[in-house]
């Protein structure tokens, strides 16, 4: 498939999280339901639908066993996996209110990749060694305060937009701006650590990356053709940002990642061999890293995210983490 399957859905040749999202543009008419069809559920996910990753990817004898660095994983995949959940059940409402078909279809393949992200981090769950009839429950009890603290503020905030107030662009900013800018931080950076320990999470990680630059790069269009067909839009737009300063303010997602960032560390350590001199981004060891260093990275990778995302849609307004009160 990877003839007819464009660069940017090619598992292969698609850029990282980082230079996709900063350089790629794509729109909703471009991204409609047969180019999902024909190039992520045949391209992108080609050999990998049913766990996200190649079989011959497998899940290392170290990562089943019990320990921090197994413990790491299985907090940030219990996570990802609620947060995905919530991202799907989001859209719903995105798909119920699109303006037009173009815009319904894309929501509509972006609920099934956020649906599809959420199975695949279970089922890599069960690869590490939880129980498959007690994997609902696990998931359910370890991320019960941070789906409480962080994630259902994020969801009622999107809801209110989308379904409340009607609408639908300040919702696509809420999604392709506000809460990537929540729940990303670590996203980036979760392919490059993992990659050396446990190919199968990297490659889990790699092809949700590949789907998150599509979605980043397709809300920041219908933002930008939106403000070019209508200006006097931008004080509202500025209003829901502001409100999502506010939401990133209050939300203690740093709280959750620093720790199993800890335990990586501890974790990592201990595999000290497997990681060799590996890079986590040129010129760094990524045995030499802290959790603080790879935390502020990876928040400094969202930024340059945010703030190119940004200048492209023709937003001047300053979104980035240092523009936050500190907590």
């Amino acid at each position: 498939m990877s003839g007819t399957t464009p660069p940017e859905a090619d598992f292969e040749q698609a850029p990282g999280l980082l230079d996709g999202a900063t350089t790629l543009t794509l729109t909703a008419e471009q991204c409609d339901l047969a180019y999902w069809l024909g190039h992520v559920a045949q391209g992108t996910l080609a050999g990998r639908a049913a766990t996200g990753h190649a079989p011959e990817a497998a899940t290392p004898d170290h990562m089943r066993e019990d320990g921090p660095l197994r413990d790491a994983l299985i907090l940030e995949l219990g996570f990802r996996s609620v947060a995905e959940e919530k991202a799907t059940r989001i859209l719903s409402h995105y798909v119920a209110s699109a303006p037009g078909i173009t815009e319904m279809e894309f929501y509509a393949t972006q609920l099934v990749d956020e649906a599809r992200h959420s199975m695949v981090f279970r089922k890599h769950l069960v690869e590490l060694g939880i129980p498959a009839d007690k994997l609902i429950p696990t998931i359910d009890e370890m991320a019960a305060d941070y789906t409480r603290r962080v994630l259902d503020p994020v969801e009622e905030f999107a809801v209110r937009v989308v379904r409340d107030e009607g609408d639908f662009i300040g919702a696509v900013a809420v999604f392709a701006i506000v809460i990537e800018g929540v729940l990303a931080p670590a996203a980036e950076l979760s392919e490059r650590k993992w990659d050396p320990l446990d190919p199968a999470a990297g490659e889990i990680a790699r092809g949700t990356a590949i789907d998150e630059i599509r979605h980043l790069a397709v809300g920041s269009s219908i933002i930008r053709e939106h403000l070019l067909k209508h200006p006097e839009y931008r004080p509202r737009l500025a209003e829901i940002l502001e409100r999502g300063r506010r939401l990133w303010d209050e939300v203690p997602d740093e709280e959750f990642v620093m720790h199993r960032e800890e335990l990586f560390q501890e974790g990592m350590l201990q595999h000290a061999d497997l990681v060799g001199d590996y890079e986590v981004w040129p010129g760094k060891k990524l045995i030499d890293t802290t959790p603080r260093e790879r935390y502020d990275m990876a928040e400094q990778w969202t930024d340059e995210m945010a703030a190119a995302r940004m200048a492209y849609m023709g937003i001047t307004e300053p979104l980035t983490r240092a523009a936050r009160e500190p907590r």
